[in-house]
């Protein structure tokens, strides 16, 4: 009796691995939770061409906005564990369980961390109505008004929510999260003056930059980003030592089978390991991140480990 279940075990596992050896076999969705033009958007579609040529079937970037960018999670969450349906995130993804409660899914059991794609810059902005012109001035006015200043953020528990603790932290400043459903609504609210400040993407901001509703008062990172050259990092202007890289990745449902993640996270780091994805990732100013699943997905558990740091130095409970 006991051979016979071992050897039916033995045939399932031998059918399923063959069912699989010709992914895909099918069209490919990637499903991202911010929005057209945002960072997983273009970093999606920078890396998507390459995936499709190396595989002879179509991989398309779908955009799921809303929820506090929780929608595009809970979409793939529920998806068949078949490679055909996978998550491109930011860091968001290993921070939300941490500062959310009943999300509609679980970030980390529900997923399987398949590849690191790239990390950049965000940057801290004011808006022009805030008066507020570089970082010193803003944690002065913060520290005037203990408890008063709002900041903005696309949701809670998102990346840009808790570079803004973390900067809050280290800045010694105490202030008020007023959170958007999306990151163009955020950004809005720190136009209009409704925030005082956010951390937001690069990609998001450039626009408000550009037309002078937003300052710049410095960048996450150590070092100071392509694509705004003369703008300080946030170390630089007033809070040593800080550094908070915006990252992005590629997840499947939970339930996946090993030969298809093992392919999507060799396949994933061909396509970013090539010159054409590199310079289009470049122009974004993005650096291209090189780990193996394995190491992903400890990555991934790290960030969501330093989350609940932040979280508890802050004093914040999930909401």
């Amino acid at each position: 009796m006991a051979s016979r279940m071992i050897c039916g075990v033995v045939f399932f596992v031998a059918v399923v691995l063959q069912n699989f050896q010709g992914y895909p076999a099918k069209p490919v969705r990637m499903i991202e939770p911010f929005g057209a033009g945002g960072g997983p958007d273009l970093i999606a579609r920078a890396v998507s061409p390459k995936l499709s040529e190396l595989w002879g079937q179509p991989v398309t970037v779908e955009n799921d906005p809303g929820g506090g960018a929780t929608a595009a999670p809970a979409l793939v969450a529920k998806s068949p564990a078949d490679g055909y349906t996978l998550l491109v995130n930011t860091s968001a993804q290993a921070y939300s369980s941490v500062f959310m409660k009943g999300l509609p899914y679980d970030a980390l059991k529900d997923f399987i961390p398949v590849a690191p794609l790239t990390s950049q810059a965000y940057v801290l902005v004011t808006g022009k109505s805030s008066g507020i012109t570089s970082i010193r001035e803003l944690i002065a006015a913060a520290k005037a008004r203990p408890g008063e200043l709002k900041f903005g953020s696309a949701g809670v528990g998102t990346g840009t929510h808790v570079g803004a603790e973390k900067f809050n932290l280290e800045a010694g400043i105490r202030a008020v999260h007023a959170p958007g459903d999306t990151a163009p609504a955020a950004i809005a609210d720190t136009v209009a003056g409704r925030t005082a400040y956010m951390i937001a993407p690069i990609s998001y901001v450039q626009a408000d930059i550009r037309a002078g509703n937003l300052r710049v008062l410095g960048v996450t990172t150590k070092k100071r980003s392509s694509l705004l050259p003369d703008v300080p990092t946030i170390a630089e202007a007033g809070v040593p030592g800080f550094d908070y890289p915006i990252w992005y990745g590629v997840w499947a449902p939970a339930g996946t089978p090993a030969v298809v993640v093992d392919k999507l996270a060799k396949d994933i780091a061909r396509a970013l390991a090539a010159p054409d994805v590199r310079d289009r990732l470049a122009k974004h100013g993005a650096d291209a991140m090189s780990m193996t699943q394995p190491e992903f997905a400890r990555f991934v558990l790290s960030e969501s480990e330093n989350a609940a740091r932040i979280a508890k130095a802050a004093g914040i409970k999930p909401q």
